[in-house]
């Protein structure tokens, strides 16, 4: 109980600190205009509320709604890609689905469509963005896998040669 209570603390802290390093990379950038409206929003948060719980909602998830700005280089109406907040390469972007979906392996198999979908967004904008040398393409899952947060997001990373082995 006491480790899952410090868990909690260490996300929420994790959370309030992206939130706040969000903010600051912001103000530094205009919105952008949504190609949804809230009530397609809302009706995509009703579809994965029924497909995969009720998870309360992310940074992401806010992004998403435009409830807080983010450098948006593609949006379309299954997903959108960003630039990270934090990037660890000269190009760092991420490719996340309109749907909440928490995890990869919380993904269900008939999400087979969107998460192809999500790597072919992945491939076009590394292409738009120049990284004819090659790139990095990285899933997070779960405590091992340090992910930040409970949103499914790939990153793309590129623009400099990638170490092997990467952690």
């Amino acid at each position: 109980e006491c480790d899952r209570s410090r868990l909690g603390l260490a996300a929420s802290l994790l959370e309030k600190r992206r939130k706040a390093e969000l903010y600051i990379y912001v103000k530094k950038k205009k919105k952008l205009t949504s190609l949804c409206t809230k009530s397609d929003e809302v009706k995509l948060a009703e579809e994965a509320s029924k497909r995969y719980g009720s998870p309360g909602p992310t940074i992401f998830s806010k992004v998403i709604d435009k409830s807080i700005p983010a450098d948006i280089i593609y949006e379309d109406d299954k997903c959108l890609a960003f630039r990270d907040i934090s990037p660890q390469a000269p190009i760092h972007f991420l490719v996340i689905p309109r749907v909440p979906i928490p995890r990869i392996s919380a993904a269900k198999d008939d999400d087979a469509e969107l998460l192809g979908h999500l790597l072919v967004v992945a491939k076009n904008v590394a292409k738009q963005e120049s990284l004819s040398e090659g790139y990095r393409v990285v899933i997070n899952d779960g405590k091992h896998g340090s992910q930040s947060v409970y949103h499914l997001h790939i990153h793309v990373l590129g623009g400099r040669q990638m170490e092997w082995p990467p952690g």
